[in-house]
């Protein structure tokens, strides 16, 4: 089995951290969850988010399109948080990072990609 994936420096936040940060009961952060709209994984028997993906009380705005497209190419949450992660310094670093900047658009293309 391969390591789990660690997120930037900002960390795990666990998921009624999510809920404050964001503004919203726990069940719409559930419900964010399972639409696909935010990414959880379970670690030492907790869920948590990796921070960046929740940006000023807001979830990162291009993140649900890329986790569809991630999830239509067979990708599984796992499998996605390794894709937003891997290191790549065209994207500023990695794709978690350029969803939040200008190279958000050039992130979507290369998920988009995934699915031929």
């Amino acid at each position: 089995m391969t390591d789990p994936v660690t997120p930037g420096p900002a960390g795990w936040i666990t998921l009624p951290d999510v809920s404050e940060k964001l503004g919203v009961t726990i069940s719409k952060v559930h419900q964010l969850i399972r639409e696909g709209s935010l990414l959880a994984v379970r670690r030492d028997g907790v869920r948590v988010v990796p921070a960046e993906l929740v940006a000023n009380a807001t979830v990162l705005k291009h993140l649900p399109g890329v986790l569809t497209l991630l999830h239509d190419a067979g990708y599984n949450d796992e499998e996605a948080l390794k894709w937003l992660y891997e290191p790549d310094e065209t994207l500023d670093g990695n794709a978690a990072i350029a969803l939040g900047g200008d190279r958000a658009r050039e992130a979507k293309r290369r998920a988009q990609a995934l699915g031929f």
